[in-house]
């Protein structure tokens, strides 16, 4: 197999493991992996795919394919898609009874409320990281800085905070 087609597989099978509370908790990593282990392309064409994976409708996750395509065309996208989601898919299958079985249990519950601010955390770190990845100036960064705070603090719809952001960069204020 190709030497890249295997990087691709590995690397996407390893996180797809590591992924508890969901895929953005890996993409510090991912981000890591693809832009300064592997050199597959650099910050912000990584950020710029992230970003156009979550305008799309289907699971957020599809910059995994995105990056597949990228790297390695159409099999590298077939092979870190079915890399991202078949090793938890197999793993929830297997395991899924057991854990229904143990519901009741005081340990089952003790590894939840463990597994919470983990969650939080990782989800914080790729926060921070695309963040920092997708606003490489000081007015992109106040630009993130507004986006976060009207989201945090008011009941803006998001979808008005796209159309002002690619009004600025259609006028080219970004």
């Amino acid at each position: 197999m190709n030497p890249t087609l295997l990087a691709l597989a590995s690397l996407f099978s390893q996180l797809s493991l590591v992924a508890v509370g969901g895929g953005n908790t890996i993409l510090p990593e991912m981000q890591r992996q693809v832009v300064d282990v592997q050199h597959w392309m650099g910050p912000a064409e990584f950020a710029a795919l992230f970003a156009l994976a979550q305008a799309s409708p289907g699971p957020n996750m599809l910059v995994a394919t995105l990056i597949g395509w990228r790297v390695a065309g159409g099999w590298g996208a077939t092979i870190a898609t079915i890399s991202l989601f078949g090793p938890p898919a197999l793993l929830t299958f297997v395991t899924s009874g057991l854990w229904e079985r143990f519901r009741e249990r005081p340990w089952r519950r003790q590894v939840q409320a463990g597994l919470m601010p983990v969650t939080a955390g990782l989800v914080l770190a790729a926060s921070l990281r695309l963040g920092m990845a997708s606003a490489p100036t000081l007015f992109a960064g106040g630009i993130l800085l507004a986006t976060a705070t009207a989201v945090l603090f008011t009941r803006i719809h998001p979808l008005l905070l796209f159309a002002a952001a690619a009004l600025a960069g259609a006028v080219g204020i970004v």
